[in-house]
């Protein structure tokens, strides 16, 4: 399986290499890495490195679960945890088969993607501090 998702990465490659440009632009290598991984993008508003992290952890934790089914409640919880330290907090990450969604987003924070049989939602909120000061204690 290996061998023929890295064929498929270098012949997308390959095909954009002979033309008269030195390197793929940045979608089709996101676009070949998805096809090797065996990923399918559905939306995003996000840089492509951010997009390509998403999709090679969520490729690893999938193939290293160690049952038949990974626990989607874990695999979300480990790509908001990953998108929080490494982009600033309020990541939001749902998983499973089936699902609606109407979200709201931050700009350049938003990726739907489908692994397998299962569907990943990945956004950004923005966190606004309301008010520093605590407020007066109740009185009864």
């Amino acid at each position: 399986m290996e061998k023929s998702s890295e064929w498929k990465e270098k012949q997308v490659i390959q095909y954009y290499s002979s033309s008269d440009r030195k390197t793929p632009p940045d979608d089709v290598k996101l676009a070949a890495i998805a096809v090797s991984l065996n990923i399918r993008l559905r939306s995003a508003d996000m840089d492509i490195p951010m997009q390509e992290r998403a999709l090679r952890l969520t490729r690893s934790l999938i193939d290293s679960s160690s049952s038949r089914r990974p626990n989607l409640t874990l695999l979300a919880r480990c790509l908001k945890k990953e998108f929080d330290r490494w982009y600033g907090p309020a990541w939001h990450c749902v998983a499973g088969k089936s699902f609606g969604s109407f979200v709201t987003h931050s700009p350049g924070g938003f990726l739907y993607f489908s692994v397998d049989s299962y569907s990943f939602l990945l956004f950004k909120t923005e966190v606004h501090v309301i008010c520093n000061d605590l407020p007066p204690p109740c009185r009864r």
